[in-house]
């Protein structure tokens, strides 16, 4: 049972049904227990329960023994039956009612006759905080089952053996009145747990409504601005070979690399745009590229007039999303780097997969001169940064003794999808 089914308005327990709830074994996790979840305060409630545990159930032994002279064989399982339960009716409300009634009941068959009443007074009031936990912790339409098999099946049984009937209405009052304060406290337990809920919802709908918002926001730029210049300068190369009359075959070459290029780079632009309007965060997306395409990113550096020798060193494993999105977007980046500040030059792209991380180095040997980083503002190598140290590797960059620069990224596997 959740919260909202015990608040409903509409809900009208069956009497019956709530009989059949209230006996049969099954289902009885508590829909709200009164257990704090705090040390600090569960452990001073459960040592309340031990003590009164412990004096009620001597007493629901020591009781018949001393007055009506019941053989101790019979009264020490009758009283721990009906009262030891009580140590766990806060956390089984249930299954303690269930012991407990059974004790009682057997009570009445064994002291029938005798006395004012069957009981002792430390059973009736073990009874009575067991009902007070039922009624916390069961839905409405048990708790009304458990109040009529107590009272039809308890209480009734004793009046019919001799107990005074004013005395049985005195007690099924009681418990009445203990089930409906337990159904009481229960109900107002579940509502501050269903406001607190729909709390948590509302704070997590507002976080999750700026997110969206700032991802349509930056959807926005990406298509307004990148886009835009991204199919001009296809359209442009595009058009450069018939504007300019008697262009070189090498000319014609280049734009048709750059064409290429601006169309590949809208094409992955229009994808993220698609990915960051996707309301839906599990909806289907279109694949990431990973090493499987490292052949034709290397054929693309190649167009461009790279020279670049692609090396694959080790047993090829299957790779974490992360990890084969990261490699591929260094290998991009470098080799985009190349082609950016050191056209002409020979590449080398060496993949190695060792035994626990993936190794991607890229080797250059234009000449740049004394930058620590290429121009135009680093922000390849900082997007590179940051997928590694996501990952938890290692990424070093910089220029080479001999000449050039070099990317060497350390990825470690971790699991794979």
């Amino acid at each position: 049972m959740n919260a909202p089914d015990r608040l409903a308005p509409g809900n009208r327990p069956r009497l019956l049904a709530g009989v059949r709830s209230a006996l049969l074994p099954g289902g009885d996790e508590p829909a709200v227990t009164l257990l704090p979840e705090r040390k600090a305060l569960r452990i001073p409630l459960l040592v309340l329960l031990l003590g009164l545990t412990i004096g009620w159930t001597g007493g629901s032994i020591a009781e018949p023994i001393v007055d009506d002279g019941v053989d101790s064989r019979l009264a020490w399982p009758l009283g721990v039956l009906q009262s030891a339960p009580l140590l766990f009716a806060a956390r089984w409300p249930l299954a303690a009612w269930r012991v407990s009634s059974a004790g009682m009941l057997l009570m009445v068959f064994v002291r029938h006759g005798e006395g004012f009443m069957p009981w002792p007074v430390t059973a009736i009031l073990s009874m009575i905080v067991i009902l007070f936990f039922a009624g916390v912790g069961a839905d409405r339409q048990t708790t009304l089952g458990i109040g009529a098999v107590t009272i039809a099946g308890v209480l009734t049984p004793a009046v019919l053996f001799g107990m005074p009937g004013w005395f049985g209405t005195i007690l099924a009052g009681l418990a009445a009145v203990a089930l409906a304060f337990g159904d009481a406290v229960g109900g107002r337990h579940s509502a501050v747990e269903e406001l607190r809920r729909r709390e948590e919802q509302h704070r997590q709908d507002l976080a999750r409504q700026a997110v969206l918002e700032e991802r349509a926001r930056i959807a926005r730029e990406l298509h307004d601005v990148v886009a835009h210049h991204m199919s001009v300068i296809a359209m442009q190369a595009e058009a450069a070979p018939y504007r300019i009359p008697d262009l070189p075959d090498a000319a014609r070459q280049t734009f048709g690399t750059v064409r290429d290029a601006a169309r590949e780079a809208l094409t992955e632009t229009r994808r993220v745009v698609g990915l960051l309007r996707a309301d839906d965060e599990d909806a289907e997306r279109a694949p990431q590229p990973g090493l499987d395409r490292l052949d034709d990113l290397v054929a693309a550096a190649r167009r461009s007039g790279l020279s670049v020798e692609l090396v694959v060193a080790g047993v090829p494993r299957p790779l974490n999303a992360g990890v084969d999105l990261s490699a591929y977007r260094i290998v991009q980046e470098s080799l985009s780097n190349a082609s950016r500040h050191a056209p002409g030059s020979s590449v080398r792209v060496e993949i190695r997969y060792g035994p626990r991380t993936l190794t991607v180095s890229v080797a250059d040997d234009g000449a740049r001169g004394a930058l620590e980083e290429p121009q135009g503002g680093g922000h390849g190598l900082v997007g590179m940064r940051e997928r590694v140290t996501m990952l938890g590797g290692s990424l070093t960059a910089g220029p080479r003794e001999e000449g050039g620069w070099a990317v060497a990224a350390e990825l470690p596997y971790g699991d794979p999808d």
